[in-house]
């Protein structure tokens, strides 16, 4: 990608999930500006049909036509699973999701093909199974894949830690055999990914903002050329509770709206 004087990205989340990925991206310095817009009158992405996903997100490609924008990210497994040949299709700028880059940097942190991974993503994510095809593709075969639903409103909630995590995590993951690598394949799970590695302490967590970030360098050749990235949030209900969580998420140091 050919370097402008300002370089913008537009971030798309179902809701406050996304904020892990523009977290990797300022950390990075990769861009100028970043537009992050989370559907939260809408969220969870992960529990409704291809049509609703695919149509959802074709709205949120609207929005950021408002916007001089140089790539769009769809930081949303659901809609990287289902909406990006339509986003594509349909946006004067690039698109990228986050399930090509998360499988890009499971290859290069897990070389080992009979590696035990887990994927934890949405039940519409886990249902598409695309991880899954492109992780055989590449060699992998010894797979498994879990849609912790109730994982998504916890972290909306703001439930980093503490019982009530707890005893939801036990819930969904005490029958799992002890895997090598685990994809947190929904941009929220990141927000806890403390308690997941706590869980399974020997597992190698593959972050999707980390993978978005690996993925923009090598596709599209953007280097950590800016000294400081600009934030603007916008959300489609309670844009407030968003900014709180971006405040507690986003270092003080390299948050700025």
């Amino acid at each position: 990608m050919a370097h402008k004087q300002k370089l913008r990205a537009g971030v798309f989340d179902s809701g406050v999930g996304g904020l892990t990925v523009v977290k990797s991206l300022i950390e990075h310095k990769l861009f100028d500006e970043i537009i992050y817009f989370g559907d939260t009158a809408r969220v969870p992405y992960g529990v409704k049909d291809k049509n609703t996903i695919i149509r959802y997100s074709l709205e949120a490609l609207e929005f950021f036509k408002n916007f001089d924008i140089d790539i769009m990210i769809a930081a949303c497994n659901s809609v990287s699973a289902y909406a990006i040949p339509e986003l594509k299709a349909n946006a004067p700028f690039k698109v990228s999701g986050v399930i090509e880059p998360g499988v890009l940097a499971l290859k290069n942190k897990i070389p080992n093909l009979d590696a035990r991974i887990l994927i934890l993503g949405t039940r519409a994510t886990v249902g598409s199974g695309k991880y899954e095809k492109l992780l055989k593709a590449q060699g992998y075969h010894n797979i498994e894949s879990l849609a912790p639903s109730l994982f998504v409103p916890i972290v909306e909630e703001g439930l980093f830690s503490g019982k009530v995590l707890g005893t939801v995590m036990d819930h969904y993951l005490k029958d799992i055999t002890s895997p090598d690598a685990i994809i947190l394949g929904c941009t929220h799970f990141p927000l806890i990914a403390d308690a997941i590695h706590h869980y399974f302490p020997q597992a190698t967590l593959i972050h999707s903002g980390e993978a978005v970030v690996e993925f923009l360098e090598s596709a599209y050749n953007i280097s950590h050329i800016h000294q400081h990235s600009s934030l603007k949030l916008f959300a489609s209900e309670n844009p407030d509770k968003l900014k709180e969580i971006a405040q507690a998420w986003l270092k003080p140091a390299c948050y700025s709206s």
